[in-house]
């Protein structure tokens, strides 16, 4: 049996100082980003946690595709679990894990529907496959009929959308955009003394690009 207790590491990559960041976390994001890029596949990979009306809390990973003084933008099926969860109850954390670099970023905001404009603006630039894809999948909901219903179902899509054409987008599919009350960025130090410091929003909305109050957590 795995020896679950005793698997760890020692954190040495990676460490915050005040005076080291900028005002504002917009720019902070992007400098720990484009490091990111260098070691990671999917940099952009992030763990999406929601709650519905009951509090009954689920989290899954998806992609970031935009991030700007607004805040944090990604795409879905708004009938999936995550998107009935925003509807019922907007608030939102987003995880990026870092972990080859011993770093975190949390991001604790209020999720709400972007524009039908900017939906399709960003449906326009997915490859076909992907445009068919969201026709297939009714996202969360059981298959009774297993992989096969599913294969079925892009086939069908496929068949009505081929290669080349125009793949209108479902009215059910769209984007969500995070506007953060805090974020945080964490880096991994040694005998667990991590450094965590914490973004706060002067104001609900306030852009991301002007000055936060910056708060060192204990670890």
């Amino acid at each position: 049996m795995t020896d679950y207790a005793n698997l760890r590491i020692t954190y040495s990559k990676s460490t915050l100082h005040e005076e080291d960041l900028p005002p504002d976390p917009l720019t902070q994001f992007e400098r720990w980003f484009a490091e990111a890029r260098d070691v990671f596949e999917e940099p952009n990979g992030m763990v999406c946690s929601t709650a519905d009306a009951a509090g009954a809390v689920s989290s899954r990973s998806v992609l970031l595709k935009g991030v700007d003084a607004r805040g944090f933008t990604f795409f879905t099926n708004y009938g999936s679990r995550k998107g009935r969860d925003l509807a019922e109850n907007p608030n939102v954390s987003l995880l990026f894990p870092w972990y080859d670099l011993h770093r975190q970023v949390i991001v604790i905001g209020v999720a709400e529907r972007v524009t039908r404009e900017e939906t399709l603006a960003y449906f326009a630039q997915r490859p076909h496959g992907h445009r068919v894809g969201a026709w297939a999948s009714a996202q969360s909901t059981v298959l009774p009929g297993g992989r096969a219903e599913l294969e079925q179902r892009f086939a069908d899509a496929d068949a009505r959308y081929p290669e080349g054409s125009d793949v209108p987008v479902p009215e059910f599919w769209g984007g969500f955009l995070v506007r953060p009350s805090s974020i945080e960025f964490w880096a991994g130090r040694r005998n667990r003394l991590h450094d965590r410091l914490r973004y706060r929003a002067p104001s609900v909305g306030a852009p991301l690009d002007s000055a936060w109050h910056l708060e060192r957590l204990s670890p």
